[in-house]
């Protein structure tokens, strides 16, 4: 039965090694580009590794464009979005897990349908609606949104919240605390895990963006980080070596903020043993 038991852990060791090449393959072949030449890049058949690696390409692609304000005008994005995203979902959440109400179920169904719709369905009722705001060539598109919440935040963080006992929430209330206050005050440090959770994957989406600077962004001026490669690799000849430098250093804080916060991402996915 040991034997058993350690043969198959073999095998699933050798399946996620297989697997974690698989993913980082591609993060070592832009690397390898970025410290390439442009004549090592055009070698047919392809080299791995550089015969030189030229660590300057980084700095020499950044100069290549105004990559310092997209990203300044990226991360203001993103600010905006994350709080937007951690306060709405976690306050829409607590009323759905703590509150009752006629009706709850009902309406907690009609946002978990909304998950279901496609969203190139509301693509362009949305733009519609943000062009009549006169919204169109502002921010406000891309982080307004984040203050309504997200039916897939708040179902988790409705799970999580569901895991704490009511006796807090109820010995407050005889105290006479309200519900802001139990919300900000009590519950939302027992929900850190989930709000980390919630503030990575908002941050990796609007960090990431590309359709929505490029349906309501016309000024480059305001154009975001995704919307500057994009225009960087359009100019004429595309510079390979160059375009995989910025895609790099455009990585680097999303990687770095999940092996910071792994645990606390780990946590707050696992609702069901949220709360010892």
């Amino acid at each position: 039965m040991i034997k058993k038991k350690r043969v198959s852990n073999i095998i699933l060791f050798i399946i996620l090694c297989l697997g974690a090449v698989l993913i980082l393959f591609p993060i070592a072949w832009m690397l390898s580009t970025a410290l390439k030449s442009a004549q090592e890049v055009a070698l047919y058949p392809p080299k791995l590794l550089p015969e030189k690696p030229l660590f300057e390409n980084f700095a020499i692609a950044w100069t290549k464009a105004p990559f310092t304000k997209y990203t300044a005008n990226t991360l203001i994005i993103v600010f905006f979005t994350i709080i937007g995203g951690v306060f709405s979902n976690s306050f829409i959440a607590y009323g759905f897990a703590k509150i009752d109400f006629k009706g709850k179920g009902f309406l907690f169904s009609i946002v978990l349908a909304t998950m279901m719709i496609p969203g190139f369905v509301t693509l362009v009722p949305t733009y519609v609606i943000f062009s009549k705001l006169h919204w169109v060539n502002t921010y406000l598109p891309l982080i307004v949104p984040a203050f309504f919440g997200n039916a897939f935040h708040i179902f988790m963080m409705r799970q999580f919240y569901r895991t704490i006992p009511n006796e807090l929430s109820e010995a407050a209330r005889v105290d006479g605390a309200g519900h802001f206050y139990i919300w900000g005050k009590l519950m939302m440090p027992l929900v850190k895990p989930v709000m980390a959770t919630v503030a990575l994957i908002n941050f990796k989406g609007a960090w990431s963006d590309f359709q929505g600077p490029l349906l309501y962004l016309s000024d480059k001026s305001k154009y975001t980080l995704q919307l500057g490669l994009q225009v960087f690799k359009g100019e004429g000849y595309t510079e390979w070596n160059y375009l995989m430098a910025v895609s790099f250093l455009s990585m680097i804080p999303i990687l770095l903020l999940f092996f910071c916060f792994q645990n606390y991402f780990i946590e707050g996915m696992n609702v069901g043993g949220a709360v010892k």
